[in-house]
């Protein structure tokens, strides 16, 4: 399985680095993977949904 990391994520979704690393830490993208102090986060992982806003 292909990784990317948590700055490659947050390209990729348009956020911040930061909300990508407290996306990891509530656990709300599947498929995370710890390796150390780094995030591994599967290539083809969704952006959760920002329960912040009214949908």
């Amino acid at each position: 399985m292909d990784y990317i990391t948590f700055k490659e994520a947050a390209q990729k979704w348009e956020i911040s680095e930061r909300r990508v690393q407290v996306l990891c830490k509530q656990g709300r993208i599947d498929g995370i993977q710890r390796l150390g102090k780094a995030w591994a986060i599967p290539k083809g992982s969704m952006k959760p949904l920002d329960k912040r806003k009214s949908q």
